[in-house]
Order: structure tokens, then sequence, then C-alpha cells
């Protein structure tokens, strides 16, 4: 597991966002911020509810995201995001974790 990076929830429209229809936020790209920072700025309909809609995240680069998975609470099933797929889950403190497995 490597860190890759944090998402900070903000209503405010960032420079450089782009759109995720499966969970229709705007979000942008971490890699282009100095210290991985992910802004995301959900839509009212968002279907993403709970904590990650309304908690920060920690994301973490998997070679097998099922085994990573183990053990944790699933808040919002794997999905496809071109690049990677990706499934956010609670730890046991109720952390926020986004689980990364690249393509």
């Amino acid at each position: 597991m490597q860190f890759n990076h944090i998402g900070l929830i903000t209503d405010k429209k960032q420079p450089g966002e782009v759109w995720v229809e499966k969970t229709r936020v705007w979000v942008t790209d971490f890699k282009n911020h100095p210290y991985h920072v992910e802004w995301l700025r959900f839509e009212p309909d968002t279907p993403v509810t709970g904590p990650v809609r309304n908690q920060a995240h920690v994301a973490y680069q998997v070679d097998d995201l099922e085994k990573a998975a183990k053990g944790l609470k699933t808040l919002l099933e794997p999905f496809d995001v071109g690049f990677a797929t990706v499934g956010f889950y609670e730890s046991k403190d109720g952390a926020v974790v986004e689980l990364m497995q690249y393509k």
C-alpha cells in the first residue's frame, strides 16, 4: 500500500476540475497539487452519502483492491474511473479510506 492523495471536500469551484458522472462530483487532479490534495465538489443530486460525502479521505494505491479492503466496511462499492478501479471504505476507527488499483 502506497500513499496516493488526500481528498478534501469543498463547495467552491476549483481550477482544473473534471466531472465524474458516476458519483456526480467535480474533482481536481491530485497529481498537479504540490501536496497531493484532491478537491471534491459534490452536486446536490450526488448519490454519495454518509462519510464519503461529509468527511475527508486518504487514498492509497494498492496492488489488489479486494485483498487490501478485507476487514474494512464498504462505503462505496468499487467502480472504474478510467485509469484505476477505486473503492471507498471505513477503517475501524472511522477514517474514510480510498483504495485505488491502477490498471
